[in-house]
């Protein structure tokens, strides 16, 4: 036996049947899903949006007419293009027409500020963006400080069902439209090095210094969505099902999993542009009929709460396969969405780095609940101490998860230093601990630079959440560690809640939660504070935003953020 005992792969023996444990991946480039599924399913609809049918032919004709319209706005192989854009059709166009022109696609939030904009636009070296109208602003204001020489806009209704025959331009910009109109289907043809050249610049959050660009390759794409298909494929059927995509597209966790993975798969995307909207997503379930409904914890919660829930309930009935991420799923929330829909909820884990899916539950077999499943295909895990990468400790010990396979990504943009103290040879450090047991099953325990030390102590917010989501009252929570005044460097639990209708902010609240959780926890987990809240600042994919958490307490101090 190896001294390493990660390299036993535990995770393999409880696979599903039908997920094979190793894939030759195509060194291809990623514009060949669309090319093959619109050859193979032409008349079928690739995209419905606003009731509005786009068929994967038109999908395509739209993507290589905008790819002859770069090239003949100057974009060579290897240039930069960015993307700013809700969930609309033009998103999904813009993305393979980049690609197609043999340009990166780097996608910018529509909840950009302007620094954020001006510095991703800057970092990446982008000189065309494709951007939503209702933009164009703040686009201007930072065009200056730019490299921008083209800025196309689109419009909501430019592929609804009462789209514009010719919009109007607008001075110091091209209508995407009116682009394709005149623009032939001619892309260009070039030599894809799958494994070497970038297909997406993929930016962080930024939640420690500035946003890091992920260089994702083609190949990583590739594989990472062949991996996600080979394991729900008793669930997927090609060319026959239809997903529900509200999580937003320019989100790595959108961009490949509800979008990329589903056009390999030759599968209808039902777009919604806005996942804090649930009647309006009710009503596109209710439309489209979807067996397949990526989402995150915050969405199917919030779902649940609706007091029109039951009007919908039959139509929930088409909900097949869930697979959740990006944020911890609360047990009570998982159980009662499976009892609602019938569906089976997947939790799964991944990081921008890692394109990025790297765990996911098996579909059929063993679910733990609290774990995010296991390794995908081709994909190894391993627990190292905290403080030093080199020790592995033993499974089921804590320590920070290590991850290798083909969907890491080949470094940060510009950023040597930073490359080097993630990646370590095939090894990419995550910055989340975590454990495995015997099973190979992986469990998250939090974020490394969220870690709460009291008195020498550890403390993981996300297991004091995960045991304040149990009880009734409570509708979401969030754990930060804040400084102890008494003991230098040493910290003090506090909680954030949002309680449910009904439900008094009072100071017996505060002290019956606290019982709760001395019912649960060791005495120094408990919060030594809590503050009630009407909500908590989240991500537009609903992961609570613990650093904003924690520049409201800074600031509380007087302290710089």
């Amino acid at each position: 036996m190896s001294e390493n005992p990660y390299d036993e792969k535990p995770w393999l023996k409880h696979y599903d049947d039908d997920v094979p444990h190793h894939i030759d991946y195509p060194e291809i480039n990623i514009k060949e899903f669309l090319d093959d599924s619109a050859n193979e399913f032409g008349s079928r609809t690739a995209i419905w949006f606003m009731k509005n049918k786009i068929s994967y032919k038109k999908f395509k004709d739209i993507a290589d007419r905008l790819a002859t319209a770069l090239i003949d706005l100057g974009i060579k192989k290897g240039d930069v293009v960015a993307i700013m854009l809700p969930n609309f059709p033009q998103f999904i166009f813009s993305f393979y027409g980049i690609l197609k022109a043999g340009g990166i696609v780097t996608a910018c939030s529509v909840l950009h500020t302007e620094h954020e904009l001006a510095y991703q636009l800057n970092d990446s070296g982008a000189e065309i963006i494709i951007a939503w109208d209702n933009q164009i602003e703040k686009i201007m204001n930072v065009k200056d400080r730019t490299r921008l020489r083209h800025i196309i806009i689109t419009n909501v209704f430019d592929y609804g069902p009462m789209a514009p025959t010719s919009p109007a331009e607008i001075a110091g910009t091209i209508q995407f439209l009116n682009l394709i109109k005149k623009s032939k289907p001619n892309p260009p043809t070039f030599e894809t090095n799958a494994k070497e050249d970038i297909a997406i610049l993929q930016y962080t959050g930024g939640t420690t210094g500035l946003p890091k660009g992920a260089m994702l390759t083609h190949y990583n794409i590739v594989a990472n969505c062949i991996q996600v298909i080979s394991w729900v494929q008793s669930a997927v059927h090609r060319g026959k099902d239809t997903a529900l995509t509200t999580l937003p597209l320019f989100h790595i966790y959108g961009m490949t999993i509800c979008m990329n993975s589903y056009i390999y798969s030759g599968t209808t995307i039902a777009l919604h542009p806005d996942p804090r909207d649930q009647k309006g997503l009710f009503e596109v379930i209710k439309a489209t009929r979807p067996s397949m409904f990526p989402g995150v914890p915050t969405m199917y919660m919030r779902l649940l709460e609706r007091d029109d829930l039951e009007d919908y309930a039959k139509d929930l009935k088409s909900i097949k396969v869930c697979n959740t991420g990006a944020a911890p799923m609360p047990p009570e929330v998982l159980k009662e969405f499976e009892e609602r829909t019938g569906a089976v909820v997947v939790e799964g884990y991944g990081m921008t780095e890692t394109s990025p899916a790297t765990h996911v539950n098996p579909l059929m077999g063993t679910r733990k609940i609290g774990s995010v499943g296991l390794a995908l295909p081709d994909t190894e895990t391993k627990i190292v101490d905290i403080d030093d990468y080199t020790k592995i400790v033993p499974i089921g010990e804590s320590g920070e998860i290590m991850i290798k396979g083909p969907q890491v990504m080949k470094g940060y943009w510009n950023k040597p230093d930073e490359t080097a103290n993630q990646l370590k040879g095939d090894w990419i450090l995550t910055g989340d601990i975590g454990k495995i047991d015997d099973d190979g099953y992986l469990f998250i325990v939090d974020r490394k630079k969220d870690m709460i030390n009291i008195s020498g102590f550890k403390v993981y917010p996300r297991e004091v959440e995960d045991v304040l989501f149990e009880h009734d009252a409570i509708e979401n929570a969030s754990v930060i560690g804040i400084p102890d005044p008494n003991t230098p460097g040493g910290e003090l639990v506090k909680s954030f809640i949002v309680l449910k209708d009904g439900y008094k902010e009072t100071e017996e609240m505060k002290n019956e939660i606290k019982e709760f959780l001395r019912k649960n926890v060791a005495p120094y987990k408990v919060p030594r504070f809590i503050d009630f809240r009407k909500e908590l600042p989240e991500t537009l994919v609903g992961k609570v935003l613990r650093k904003e958490l924690k520049d409201i307490e800074a600031r509380k101090r007087g302290e710089e953020v």
